[in-house]
């Protein structure tokens, strides 16, 4: 398929504009020109080999076109569940309770230690086909449940060979070895700090983009994190944050805006303080509603957006806490917990989440950008506030469709 045209779009969300009546015209991967339908250029890259007549009866009346959707934090590569831990949190155990019990984040490494490699990878296939097929054709993935340099390097190898598949969005890869310290380091975080920057190059190696850290109580200090964040930087991985998760740890915040973090991201403890060091060093926030809800605390998303910190949503995927793979919900809860507009979450899950990940070429529908297109099944954006995961009716990932 040389060119394609997306004719008759009712009602069409670019990013940066809404346009009715509207065509998409691609070529290749990439978005050749976009506009109002009686403005369609004269004379195209190439000869048109398909027509898409997205209003057509068949398909859906005044359908809504937007951006294909980017998740900028999640973590799909474990095995197991912890339905149990879940069950006792909604009951009100405490952590030291349900740690006690078997549970927290040191449960699913030993679980996902002991999965063999297949069944593994059949796994996190499944939650990114799930993630493309609900309209996300980006998803930050992080590692973070081996804890092992051979394990969390097999893992930036495997989203990084998934990523190549047929049914596969793009996967922006992010080492989290500084997730929690594993069993084996007990008594000795230091020389699991040191271990975890020495790995960073081999992760870089491997295809990794970003290195990430959890800091906050009962995980790594800010001094921690700056020896992770500063060897990852060292060797090209941009650093990001978990920061102000479970409690306010101080200092996790300021560390991100004084190394220039790519994201700070969670911040579900965020202080005036730390807002406004974000919007002074221009490090964006990725918050996560369903993990939010979880934790019983909310980031102070009006107040950010209002001092100027870019936002950008996450789903927070993980075995612990929320097993969301639709953006679409993603965007529904923003609006409801936040208190956000459908504009400002539709943004922070296009515009904002491709900020976030330094990827300037999606987003947005723009003549250059991925044609990374999504036809919803309603007729205007503000259906996103009522669906609670609204559902699309076709994706295009570089032009080409999601069957």
């Amino acid at each position: 398929m040389t060119v394609r045209l997306l004719t008759n779009i009712g009602r069409l969300w670019t990013g940066n504009d809404v346009l009715s009546n509207a065509a998409i015209l691609v070529h290749n991967d990439r978005i050749a020109w976009v506009g109002r339908a009686a403005d369609l250029p004269q004379s195209v890259p190439g000869v048109v080999d398909d027509i898409v007549d997205v209003d057509h009866v068949e398909n859906l009346g005044g359908a809504l076109v937007t951006p294909g959707l980017i998740d900028a934090h999640t973590h799909p590569v474990y095995a197991g569940n912890r339905y149990a831990e879940l069950a006792m949190r909604s009951g009100g155990s405490s952590t030291s309770a349900i740690n006690a019990a078997g549970g927290g984040i040191n449960s699913t490494v030993t679980v996902t230690r002991g999965t063999d490699p297949w069944t593994l990878c059949n796994n996190v296939r499944e939650r990114l086909r799930d993630w493309l097929l609900s309209g996300t054709t980006t998803v930050e993935a992080k590692t973070g449940f081996h804890l092992t340099r051979d394990g969390e390097l097999a893992d930036v190898r495997l989203l990084r060979e998934l990523e190549k598949e047929p049914m596969m969005p793009r996967v922006h890869v992010t080492f989290l070895a500084a997730h929690v310290v594993p069993p084996e380091y007990f008594g000795r975080q230091r020389d699991y700090v040191e271990a975890v920057g020495a790995w960073c190059a081999d992760a870089a190696a491997a295809g990794a983009d970003s290195v990430d850290v959890y800091c906050d109580e009962g995980h790594f200090s800010p001094e921690e994190a700056r020896w992770v964040l500063a060897a990852g930087r060292n060797v090209g991985l941009k650093p990001r944050i978990h920061a102000c998760v479970q409690s306010h740890r101080r200092g996790a915040v300021q560390l991100a805006a004084e190394m220039g973090c790519a994201s700070a991201d969670l911040l579900n403890h965020c202080t005036d303080e730390d807002i406004a060091a974000l919007a002074r060093y221009g490090v964006p926030a990725v918050v996560c509603p369903g993990s939010a809800l979880q934790h019983g605390s909310l980031p102070p998303v009006r107040r950010m957006l209002a001092q100027g910190v870019p936002i950008a949503l996450g789903s927070d995927h993980n075995p612990g806490h929320c097993g969301i793979t639709s953006m679409s919900l993603v965007i529904a809860l923003a609006v409801a917990a936040f208190g956000i507009s459908v504009n400002d979450a539709l943004r922070a899950a296009t515009l904002g989440g491709a900020h976030v990940l330094n990827a300037p070429d999606r987003g947005v529908l723009a003549p250059g950008r991925l044609a990374d297109i999504v036809q919803w099944d309603a007729d205007h954006e503000g259906a996103f506030a009522w669906a609670f995961g609204l559902k699309p009716r076709r994706v295009w990932r570089g032009g080409t469709p999601v069957q």
